[in-house]
Parts: structure tokens; sequence; C-alpha cells
């Protein structure tokens, strides 16, 4: 990558609206289906996405190797460049070398705008052990940082003053909000942030009221399931259209709670293969197949919608 092109992907990103964490689709053999990636990453482009998001959690990244892992990221680059979308990559690792490592290698796709770091997880760092893991990340990396909190998988809890110190940042762009729930530290964050930091939605339930405190859009990989009605409600909060916003809110969130009663991305894969969207539903190991009593059930909550 050119000194350039590193300089314009270090200009502020405005993160806005709804970007889809993609699913990686296998074969029934087992191998990445290459294409039904380029063809889904392409419907919800074409459903009102603003962008996706290639090696999320919901992209069994931690199944992939790192051939699978470039193939991925391929493939999303590509759809992207051709659409003129942004593309954010999941990167990063517990330790601060190794996560210099990861974002390093996105310089090779010039049409990465973002990086979705988690918060170091098993380690537990301090808060001010993050910010400085952070702090160097952000030094190094060839794309703006969206930091991605979800304690209840890290295991590190960081308050809205910790958060806040994060966004301060130069170099970090916003944070993939997965606390688990609406509380003080929530209300806290979103009443007083910093300059071009944004709050973006992760937990899928919680879209709705997160949108009315004033987030700008959400990571969701419910929104495989239901994109245009995902970028409706985002649309509807952001217009003040309480009266649009509220009941497709729940309805959403109804959609959502199926979606996760297993493990994801287990029962959107199975919505997805049901929809003939992708070849097969399967997941890799640790991870198992969606129960047909999940898949049903988020089926008729779709079918509401």
């Amino acid at each position: 990558m050119t000194q350039d092109i590193a300089r314009d992907l270090h200009l502020p990103l405005s993160l806005h609206g709804i970007h889809v964490p993609l699913v990686t689709p296998f074969t029934r053999a087992g191998d990445i289906a290459a294409e039904a990636l380029e063809a889904l990453a392409h419907e919800v482009l074409d459903a009102g996405a603003t962008g996706i998001v290639a090696l999320g959690t919901t992209a069994e990244t931690a199944t992939l190797d790192e051939a699978e892992r470039d193939l991925v990221t391929d493939v999303c680059a590509r759809v992207c460049g051709e659409r003129g979308a942004p593309l954010t990559v999941g990167a990063g690792a517990s330790g601060t070398r190794a996560a210099e490592a990861s974002l390093a290698r996105l310089a090779r796709w010039p049409q990465a705008r973002a990086a979705l770091v988690t918060v170091p997880s098993f380690v537990r760092p301090s808060a001010a052990g993050v910010l400085a893991h952070f702090a160097r990340l952000a030094e190094v990396s060839p794309v703006p940082l969206i930091v991605y909190h979800i304690p209840y998988r890290t295991g590190q809890p960081l308050d809205a003053a910790a958060l806040r110190g994060l966004g301060a940042l130069a170099g970090v762009a916003g944070v993939k909000y997965a606390g688990g729930g609406i509380d003080q530290d929530t209300v806290a964050l979103l009443g007083d942030l910093p300059a071009g930091f944004a709050v973006l939605a992760g937990d899928d339930a919680y879209l709705s009221p997160l949108l009315a405190l004033g987030a700008p859009g959400g990571i969701l990989a419910s929104a495989h399931l239901a994109t245009a009605r995902f970028a409706e409600l985002a649309d509807a909060w952001r217009a003040g259209d309480v009266a649009r916003a509220r009941p497709l809110g729940h309805a959403l969130a109804r959609l959502s709670a199926a979606a996760f009663a297993e493990p994801n991305p287990a029962v959107v894969k199975g919505v997805l293969h049901t929809q003939g969207r992708i070849p097969d539903p399967g997941v890799r190991l640790p991870l198992l197949p969606a129960s047909r009593t999940a898949v049903a059930a988020t089926l008729e909550r779709l079918a509401e919608l």
C-alpha cells in the first residue's frame, strides 16, 4: 500500500446505518462456498445495508485457517470495491504484538475502511492496559479501528469513562457496543461522546433503544435475514419517526431473539439455507448446527415482518 492510500484510509470514517457481519457459507464438503459468500454480500447491500463486515464472530473466524480468512476477505473486498460500500475486517489478538501483525496484513486490501478489533480476551488487562493496547494499535494500523466491546465474551467489562478514553484516541472511529443490555454506562456513554466517535449497536435485540439514544447504526448478524427492515429502522430513528420506529423495533427484537436462541451463527445459517441463499447450513466445531425448532421459530418471526 502506498503512503497516499494509507493516509486516505486514516481520514475520518463516518459510521452509520446497518453493517452486516457476513457468515462464512460452506459447501457440503466443508469448504468455503465463495460464490455464495459473494452473492450474499451483494444481496445485503442491495437490500439497504450500508456496509459489510468480513471475519467477525459471525464468520466463524476462529475456525478458519489463514488461507480461508484471506479468501473471505478477498471476496468481500471485491464486492465492496465494485459497490463503493465500506468494508470492515475483523482483526486483532489478545496480545498487542500479535494484534499489530494482524492489522498490518490489512494493508493488502485497500478496500478495507476499518478494522473491528475485540477488547483483549482472557488476558483481562486493567482499563489502563486496554487503553494502552488500543493506543499502540491505532498508531500502526493502516485503517481506523472499531473497538469491539463484548464483555460476556472477553471477560473484560469497561465503563463509560474507559470507552470514552478509547474514543478519544486518534485512529479509533467507533465501538461495536455489545454490553448485554442497556444500563447506566450505556446512557452515560451515548450522552457524552468524543468528537468523531460512533457507538454502533452490537447486541441485535437492543438496536432500537440504542438508536433512540443516539447510536447511528449497528453491526448485526440478524440483519442477514431482514436487511431492508433493519435499514428502515435506522432511517426511522434518524428521521425522528417514533410512530414507525417503535413497533418495527419491537418486531426486529423478537426476530433477533429467535436468531440467537442457539449459538450464533447456527440459526442464521439454518434460515439462510432454508431460503436457498447458502448451499449448506453447516457450522464448524465446536459449534453445532441449529435445531429445526430454532430455525422454524425464526422463520415465523421473519414472516411476521
